[in-house]
């Protein structure tokens, strides 16, 4: 049996890995193709790096251009490809740009489907992410959900039919990171060691390409650092530059503020799980900061991960300055004790029973 694996973003890197080796243990044979999506040498391949993924057969380097061209661009590479290698199935992960044009190839050329970490839902349509999801689990063969909920999105939506409820991928990997890395050193390479501090990631087209938005975030980061609360910001590279049109950062920089260059996923999980707070537009890091203890202030209308909002874990502030500041500094210097799920993710061997259940049905 051959598998095409179509990856192409930070979070497809990290969970690719560990399926792409239950897949080996199964005997199943994977042909790994890479878009390019994004091309940051710390958003790529340093995450290759860590978490041995294996040299893709293919790279297609395709990393900039709008919604449309750049999907548009992976559509007619990917059709070469798998017409050239034809898998007997093509999986894809999450809801990237990537995921949506390997979904729509595979289905176009009548390849088996398959989707990981399908049924996720913001209800927000205006967000790029939530069509890709919406597109790609229409169209798949098989959906494979991290949690209850999201079957119960896909059973709404009128899709059931190899539908598997296998826990989170994520989780797997996150355990399987906190044996390998160190997380003093981590730390104290990065001048944190016995440091109070606020992680902040921003990377989301609604709040990089509002400027309005932006201005409201950068803002309450300022005011935050100026209450003496030490930031460590890992700048997205579009982050970066929709920053420089709105502001003069080198003015607003102070002793507590650290903008730093986007950093290695075994640097980041060090910084999730030791930060007091994590502000975060990120929809991975809302959850990897579940999982290692970490809340989270989600400067967003909504979220895909809606039951870690409702159990008080996870906290909508939109993008005011004000909510971001007062929620902020309230779980800094009084966090409050929330009830955790039970098993809600799983148990921590999604990729197995993946790997397992593509064997057996394909």
């Amino acid at each position: 049996m051959k598998v095409a694996t179509i990856i192409g973003a930070r979070p497809q890197f990290i969970k690719t890995p560990i399926v792409s080796r239950e897949l080996e243990l199964q005997g199943i044979s994977e042909i790994l193709i890479h878009t390019g999506q994004h091309f940051d040498t710390n958003m790529s391949e340093v995450f290759f790096n860590q978490l041995n993924i294996k040299t893709p057969e293919y790279n297609l380097n395709i990393n900039s251009g709008f919604h449309g061209e750049q999907t548009g661009r992976m559509l007619v590479e990917l059709e070469k490809i798998l017409l050239s290698i034809r898998p007997d199935c093509v999986i894809v992960y999450g809801d990237t740009n990537s995921t949506l044009a390997g979904a729509l190839t595979a289905s176009k050329l009548h390849i088996p489907l398959v989707h990981i970490e399908a049924g996720l839902r913001s209800y927000n349509r205006l967000m790029p992410e939530e069509i890709n999801r919406v597109i790609t689990d229409t169209i798949s063969d098989f959906l494979f959900a991290p949690t209850s909920d999201a079957i119960k999105n896909l059973k709404l939506e009128g899709v059931t039919r190899n539908v598997f409820h296998v826990g989170d991928v994520m989780l797997d990997v996150m355990q399987e990171t906190l044996r390998k890395i160190n997380i003093e050193d981590i730390l104290s390479k990065n001048g944190l060691a016995d440091e109070n501090f606020i992680l902040v990631t921003i990377h989301r087209a609604e709040n990089t390409d509002n400027l309005g938005n932006l201005f409201q975030i950068w803002n309450s980061v300022i005011k935050l650092s100026r209450e003496g609360v030490r930031i460590v910001f890992p700048v997205h590279p579009r982050t970066l530059q929709k920053l420089k049109q709105l502001t003069n950062i080198e003015n607003d920089i102070n002793v507590k503020l650290n903008l730093v260059p986007p950093l290695s996923y075994f640097e980041m999980i060090a910084l999730e799980k030791s930060s007091k707070l994590i502000i975060t537009d990120s929809g991975g890091v809302q959850k990897e900061g579940y999982f290692l203890g970490t809340r989270c202030l989600i400067p967003r209308g909504e979220t895909e991960w809606t039951k870690l909002v409702e159990i008080g874990w996870n906290k909508l502030v939109q993008t005011d300055t004000d909510s971001i500041v007062q929620s902020a500094l309230e779980i800094f210097n009084s966090p409050k004790e929330v009830r955790k799920l039970s098993n809600y993710f799983g148990n921590g061997d999604a990729s197995k029973k993946i790997a397992s259940i593509l064997k057996e049905n394909l």
